[in-house]
């Protein structure tokens, strides 16, 4: 038989197809280029121009594209704050062990902590150093959406850190990685699921802080940014069903082109960085991800970049002395602290001190009663936010797990269930209260149904990272020695995901304590519904500006955060470390 030269018919349809793909995938792509530069211009020209604090809020469905388009950047902007803060703040607790136990508490009490309460003074300190434009109130909203999602981040890098194997830290050590190498070889690759996972739920917490932040009264001062936020607060408080149903949509418009276009490539990205001997026969695919593969303008460009910058990096790495000379593993644990570290313990003593003296003088006015009060709404938010999270482990485990063991099931699931986490539940509360009062309930249940609906997705897609990331080899010996369904999860599925139901767990009462501010106190039609709270009592001394107040229940949720930390969840994330740690 002749073979015949494909050369012979140049423009076959196949080879056609095969040559032009990456033409249009490479236009695409600067097409996004071109178009992300123009957005960056104009948010640049609206940014620097003159302080606007209240914006009318139209209803028109036609001005719901430009609300998109700044809501989506302030969420953007403030996810890429919380991913470089949470790497570089889970790093150093993760490998400082003088400062790990402190900045763990740290995190768990600002985590915590309610918007609200960062509110006042991280926009007055913001329009204070930006005068005269309007960068200064974006950057206060856009910081206090950056509160919102960094820390599951920087749980989820941390417990990552802590839970790689031992034997692949001495095998870099062997193999004389730098810091720089291992960080990047090893440490991000291995973080990279619980991270992507993490990410889902964080933007999908932006969402939620969304119309507390956009739009707010702080004493006798308001602020109301053009955004899907102040939309849809705007129509919940008016009543308009019409507009509230249309931004609703916007939003799941936004969260389902982000699922697409972002985390599902990223999800079938980390897949190849889990920690198996076995490849799975089930992969995570994505369309997205082989279109981009198959750009020549992606392919070539960043190779050359890297080329052109990262040989003389590894070679002026190779002459430290982490890459000259074998260290032990275990020779990091016996460094004395520095004279720096001395100097920082001393500056940050010194500041604590006069946060200290001046929390004393502004709580000096508080009488009795008042503290009384608080008491008695820390210990029923406080059981709220433990009823919350019991309810959401019910259901979020055996779900979680199911969607993490099943990529088909997860290409269905896990849209709807980001859709359903990034739709502000604020939004449509008022409709479930007006429900709940007329079938006789009141704020008590709709409040832990409200943070139910901030404090789930964390524990869920934490278990999803979890279960994805047990090796398959490790689940075709299960299958192998034939265990029971008893024998799989008690020695299979709930040592494995343990270490990230942890991180969620731990996100998730940090989430309830700061969905207590909306669960507690809401404004509905022309009055307005509370119930005892410390989350209600936050919203009404933000509203009143009684700083005292608001000082003394951040301390009360700071120290029952400590006392849960020290008591709880530190013993655990020890746990996780020691027993439940692939070795």
């Amino acid at each position: 038989m002749k073979l015949q030269n494909p050369l012979q018919h140049p423009f076959a349809r196949s080879l056609v197809m095969v040559r032009t793909w990456p033409f249009f995938i490479d236009v695409g792509i600067a097409a996004c280029l071109l178009a992300i530069f123009f957005a960056i211009v104009h948010v640049g020209a609206y940014w620097l121009g003159a302080p606007v604090p209240v914006v009318p809020i139209s209803h028109s469905i036609s001005a719901l594209p430009v609300y998109a388009f700044y809501s989506i950047m302030r969420i953007g902007i403030a996810y890429l704050l919380s991913l470089v803060f949470a790497i570089s703040y889970g790093y150093i607790a993760a490998y400082n062990s003088h400062l790990e136990a402190w900045m763990i508490g740290l995190l768990d009490i600002l985590q915590s902590i309610p918007v609200l309460s960062f509110l006042p003074p991280v926009v007055l300190a913001m329009v204070a150093l930006v005068p005269g434009h309007q960068l200064g109130i974006e950057l206060g909203v856009i910081l206090l959406i950056f509160t919102g999602q960094v820390w599951n981040l920087a749980f989820s890098f941390y417990s990552s850190l802590k839970g790689i194997p031992k034997e692949m830290l001495e095998a870099s050590r062997i193999y004389r990685y730098s810091p720089w190498q291992r960080f990047w070889q090893l440490e991000m690759p291995y973080a990279a699921i619980g991270l992507v996972w993490n990410s889902i739920v964080s933007v999908a917490g932006g969402w939620f802080a969304l119309i507390a932040c956009e739009m707010f009264t702080m004493g006798d001062r308001n602020f109301q940014l053009p955004g899907l936020g102040s939309y849809l607060q705007t129509a919940s408080a008016s009543g308009d069903v019409k507009a509230l149903l249309a931004g609703i949509a916007v939003v799941i418009l936004i969260v389902v082109a982000t699922d697409q276009l972002i985390w599902r490539p990223l999800i079938a990205w980390s897949d190849k960085f889990k920690f198996e001997q076995v490849e799975s026969a089930d992969r995570v695919v994505s369309p997205i991800l082989e279109l981009l593969t198959r750009s020549t303008l992606l392919s070539s460009i960043p190779g050359r970049i890297r080329t052109r910058f990262e040989e003389p990096i590894y070679r002026r790495l190779s002459r430290t002395r982490s890459c000259r000379i074998v260290q032990p593993i275990d020779e990091d644990q016996k460094h004395k602290a520095s004279a720096g570290f001395w100097a920082l313990a001393v500056v940050a003593a010194i500041v604590v001190m006069w946060g200290a003296t001046q929390a004393f003088i502004m709580l000096r006015g508080i009488t009795w009663p008042e503290v009384r009060l608080l008491l008695e709404g820390a210990g029923a938010t406080f059981l709220r936010v433990m009823a919350a999270l019991l309810i959401s482990a019910a259901w979020t485990i055996p779900t979680g797990v199911a969607i993490g063991f099943n990529p088909k099931l997860a290409r269905i699931v896990q849209p709807v269930a980001q859709v359903l986490a990034s739709v502000p539940a604020t939004a449509f509360f008022p409709i479930l209260l007006i429900g709940l009062v007329k079938l006789g309930g009141g704020l008590g249940i709709g409040s832990v149904a409200l943070m139910l609906l901030g404090t789930q997705w964390y524990i869920l897609f934490n278990v999803i990272a979890g279960a994805m990331s047990i090796p398959s080899d490790l689940r075709e010996a299960a299958s192998l020695y034939r265990f029971n369904r008893w024998q799989r999860w008690t020695t299979l599925i709930l040592p494995g995901i343990f270490p990230y139901l942890i991180t969620g767990m731990v996100t998730a009462s940090g989430g309830a304590w700061n969905a207590s501010v909306f669960a507690e106190y809401s404004h509905l039609q022309d009055r307005t519904l509370q119930t005892i709270g410390l989350g209600a009592q936050i919203q009404e001394a933000t509203d009143a500006g009684r700083f005292p107040i608001l000082l003394l229940a951040t301390i009360l949720i700071s120290l029952i955060v400590v006392s849960m930390n020290r008591l709880v969840w530190r013993r655990l994330y020890h746990l996780a470390e020691t027993r439940y740690k692939l070795l």
